[in-house]
């Protein structure tokens, strides 16, 4: 077995990945002590997407791969509430859990994706760039809102978490792309999901435009 670590578990009900920033209202007792703790250490917590449970009292039983995050920023707030914001880290994989303390302690190891020198990697970023950018263009004009990167990252690993962040995938789909094993399936997994955002983002588009023209006061007749 791999080295394993132990760490602080924040079960959510949402995906973190490695880049993505992460704000945090934190106002139950024993996530507080947790995050103060972590505070002090300067060491990170482990953000889970539930599988069974809820986020707010009593026990969540987490998936078994999740992310780390380190604190960037907090706001202290009265009462010993905190608003925080994190930023994921590298991936881990869930050995054991211990439950003797307030909140959950995983014994965790690294859990890095494979394969990021593959071939297949460049081609497939190559095949799905333009659809990303399509899907951001196409997303602009359905929602009125400016949404673009400066730069799109040609390195595979940076990509594929950036596509994994900005689609609107549900918690589970988010969750089946966080646990790939190595890359290129990740890749892959986010080119389906990206023809499907992208044909009900045309859809959508189609709406829109034969609404303003029903809308419109002028008739051809």
């Amino acid at each position: 077995m791999a080295q394993t670590r132990e760490i602080p578990l924040f079960p959510l009900g949402s995906v973190l990945f490695p880049g993505m920033v992460l704000p945090l209202h934190i106002f139950e007792p024993r996530y507080r002590q947790m995050i103060n703790e972590c505070i002090e250490k300067n060491a990170p917590f482990g953000v889970v997407l539930i599988r069974d449970g809820v986020e707010v009292g009593g026990d969540a039983i987490p998936h078994e791969v999740g992310t780390s995050a380190y604190i960037t920023q907090v706001d202290r707030l009265p009462g010993g509430r905190m608003n925080i914001q994190g930023v994921g880290i590298q991936r881990f994989r869930i050995h054991g859990v211990r439950r003797d303390k307030p909140y959950l302690v995983g014994e965790v190891e690294d859990f890095p994706l494979e394969g990021e020198t593959s071939p297949q990697v460049e081609t497939l970023v190559e095949h799905l760039t333009p659809k990303l950018k399509t899907y951001l263009s196409t997303l602009s004009q359905t929602s009125n809102v400016e949404v673009s990167f400066d730069e799109i990252p040609e390195d595979g690993l940076a990509f594929a978490f950036l596509t994994a962040i900005v689609l609107p995938l549900n918690s589970q789909e988010k969750q089946t792309l966080l646990e790939q094993m190595d890359l290129v399936s990740v890749l892959r997994e986010e080119d389906r999901f990206l023809n499907r955002e992208l044909m009900l983002l045309e859809v959508m588009l189609r709406y829109e435009h034969q609404k303003r023209d029903d809308d419109s006061p002028f008739s051809l007749n």
